[in-house]
């Protein structure tokens, strides 16, 4: 099965309103990273009227905690975290433009719900494949909260990302809709 190309940050609608759940991806482009602690961070800033420290319109966060690179490396392993993790945070961040995210795991329904009114997507990486999905990171910035150590917010450039459509702006989800595949 081949791979939908995509290109990040996302340009215009159209780009999303394709993809499916179940759609297998390459992303290509400029990504942020963020666990639970920047997240909850993100969302304190704005609640004390402060912007957030990246322009999150049309933008993609990967739920990663990227080890410290071997040298010679760019990064060391970078695999998914558990989504539900940033849960309670990602439909503000939604509401305010974020247009994908990248994890592993379920969504909750409010996360669901949300990305379906702000037409948004949410992609599934393997987990346990850290050191491959390293690969496709060719470049790494830090942007901010540098004290949270890995759990900073980092922008990372990526070249190939696999992943896939858990759930698209219709709600529907890839991981539900496979289980119900499976036990027919």
């Amino acid at each position: 099965m081949s791979r939908i190309k995509i290109d990040v940050p996302f340009k215009n609608e159209s780009e999303i309103t394709s993809l499916n759940a179940g759609d297998q991806v390459s992303i290509w482009g400029t990504i942020y990273t963020a666990r639970d602690a920047a997240h909850k961070r993100m969302v304190e800033h704005l609640e004390a009227g402060k912007e957030l420290p990246f322009d999150i319109k049309n933008q993609v966060i990967y739920y990663v905690g990227p080890t410290p690179a071997k040298p010679g490396a760019v990064v060391g392993s970078a695999g998914p975290t558990t989504s539900t993790r940033m849960d309670k945070y990602t439909p503000t961040l939604l509401d305010l433009g974020l247009k994908g995210m990248i994890g592993k795991g379920y969504r909750n329904q409010d996360v669901v719900d949300s990305i379906k009114v702000n037409k948004a997507v949410y992609f599934g990486a393997v987990g346990g494949s850290a050191a491959l999905i390293s690969r496709a990171i060719k470049k790494v910035e830090m942007v901010a909260f540098e004290d949270l150590g890995t759990e900073a917010i980092r922008k990372i450039e990526i070249e190939d990302f696999p992943a896939v459509v858990i759930n698209d702006i219709e709600g529907n989800d890839w991981y539900k809709m496979a289980v119900e595949e499976y036990c027919k």
